[in-house]
């Protein structure tokens, strides 16, 4: 029999087309998933319930008592730009409206001490950590939270970045939260301990630099993400103030500057097509807070000129919903639980707890661009590893020294 009979019965195939994606289809992912992280946090702390619903895992019981304050200084600090935005009458605007009311009233309840949810407090040597996290991101959202904060809390939180002083840091990376605190005392106050602020910064000028974007943090192992966790971002910021008061030290700014566009390039490049990364060093239960800097020298718009922002953009987002879209990072009450892609105890450190899990929001820095920025409207980009591997056009990767 013919083969044509049946093609007089056969339905006309109608011809496929693809849709092609928003341009706003990443921010929106984004801020979905920062609503997702973050609104047990904030909501729980804004009702003075935090300690209450919150839960506490970690290998050991030691930080219990900070982890409450870790989880809310570390969502904070990474959504700041984001609030800084301020609200309009976009329904993202609206969202960042209620999300500055959550973020004010949580800090309200978190310096009362007559709060259920009383939680900061200064004890060596885990919360100076913290604090200066918390610190950072009152820099980060000085409009749209400090300012708006009563002045009796001002005062109160003034008080505890001054009694933070008698907690000494060690020799490594922890002098910048010292330095972070002493930047936001100059901001906020106009006046500071210079020595408190000056001599990490100073360390990390003259002897910490290894090369190449790279500082080591003063301790006995520099293979990780801690020059994106903390150095470069805090050296960014602190350095950012002392500039604008006129410190003879900001002039390190500019090179700063330079050396986190450059380690960026290769945190880009480590991003592989499937929107993992390498398994290297300590915390990274903190997951996608491994880019801080990337997502930080976007906001700063001092990105590498052989990378453009698209590609950053398409990049993170890979990674954020290969880490989130699945939901098997949070428990059944939607808390973050230990690991990189589920529950991973075994691959944690002893500090790591529920609270500091949360540092995975400073891969949000980056929604501190508004949605025009080109960052979110440029059309979705390859970044490099997926250019390398589909064998399409890339430039080698080029060493820097300064």
């Amino acid at each position: 029999m013919s083969i044509s009979i049946f093609k007089r019965f056969r339905k006309k195939e109608e011809p496929v087309v693809e849709e092609k994606p928003s341009i706003w289809e990443d921010r929106i992912f984004w801020v979905s998933t920062l609503q997702k992280i973050t609104f047990p946090v904030l909501n729980n702390l804004a009702k003075a319930t935090l300690r209450k619903n919150m839960p506490y895992e970690s290998l050991t019981a030691d930080n219990q008592k900070f982890a409450y304050f870790s989880a809310f200084a570390r969502v904070f600090n990474g959504i700041a730009p984001w609030l800084e935005l301020g609200p309009d009458t976009s329904q993202e605007g609206q969202i960042r409206e209620k999300y500055t009311y959550l973020t004010l009233k949580a800090i309200a309840n978190a310096i009362n001490s007559k709060s259920n949810d009383f939680i900061l407090f200064i004890e060596p040597k885990q919360s100076l950590i913290d604090v200066a996290l918390f610190a950072q991101g009152l820099l980060r959202a000085k409009n749209q939270i400090w300012l708006n904060l009563p002045m009796k809390v001002q005062a109160r939180i003034i008080r505890e970045l001054k009694n933070t002083r008698v907690i000494a840091p060690y020799e490594n990376h922890w002098l910048l939260y010292t330095a972070m605190i002493e930047a936001a005392l100059l901001e906020f106050t106009g006046e500071c301990d210079k020595q408190r602020l000056t001599y990490g910064i100073s360390k990390f000028r003259d002897e910490y630099y290894l090369g190449d974007g790279v500082y080591s943090d003063g301790s006995d192992m520099d293979v990780g993400y801690y020059n994106s966790f903390i150095i470069h971002p805090m050296l960014n910021d602190i350095l950012t103030v002392m500039r604008k008061y006129g410190l003879r030290d900001g002039e390190f700014l500019d090179v700063q500057l330079m050396r986190s566009s450059r380690l960026s390039s290769q945190l880009e490049r480590s991003i592989s097509p499937e929107g993992t990364y390498p398994l290297l060093g300590k915390s990274l239960a903190y997951r996608c807070g491994v880019f801080q800097l990337l997502s930080q020298t976007a906001l700063l718009k001092i990105l590498p000129r052989n990378i453009n922002p698209a590609q950053v953009r398409s990049a993170l987002t890979k990674v954020l919903k290969t880490q989130f879209e699945n939901g098997n990072n949070f428990n059944e009450d939607g808390w973050l639980v230990m690991g990189l892609t589920g529950s991973q105890k075994d691959m944690c450190e002893e500090n790591i707890n529920t609270g500091t899990l949360y540092s995975c929001c400073a891969v949000f820095l980056a929604l501190g661009l508004d949605s025009n920025d080109d960052f979110w409207t440029a059309p979705a980009a390859e970044w490099s590893s997926v250019k390398a591997w589909n064998g399409g056009k890339i430039q080698r990767d080029q060493t820097f020294e300064l």
